[in-house]
């Protein structure tokens, strides 16, 4: 069982930077793909970013060349770094995590991200 709490978000201006943490608890940490998703006011939840139990990175087409996503597995730490940050960018910030190819069975409480023009 894992249990994910994302950190790091706030208020940033437009070409702006944050970085966004995740702390897991759970013993299989290391082992899990993690990733990152958002929500906007009124929209459908959608993906942002994940990273293998290898280390092997992927990315939203919306996101990529901007953020970067990396884990620490001896802090249990999965991060995201978002750099030239947009308003359209604006969104509830969750963590997750699937210890195989099915669903996301692990998700944290979400985190505020504000990009203001």
């Amino acid at each position: 069982q894992v249990q994910l709490v994302e950190s790091g978000g706030g208020l940033v201006q437009a070409g702006g930077s944050l970085r966004l943490s995740c702390a897991a608890s759970g013993r299989t940490f290391s082992s899990y793909t993690m990733a990152w998703f958002r929500q906007a006011p009124g929209k459908e939840r959608e993906y942002v970013a994940r990273i293998t139990g290898s280390s092997i990175t992927y990315y939203a087409d919306s996101v990529k060349g901007r953020f970067t996503i990396s884990r620490d597995n001896a802090k249990n730490t999965v991060y995201l770094q978002m750099n030239s940050l947009k308003p359209e960018d604006t969104a509830v910030y969750y963590c997750a995590g699937r210890s195989s190819d099915a669903n996301y069975a692990y998700w944290g409480q979400g985190t505020q991200v504000t990009v203001s023009s």
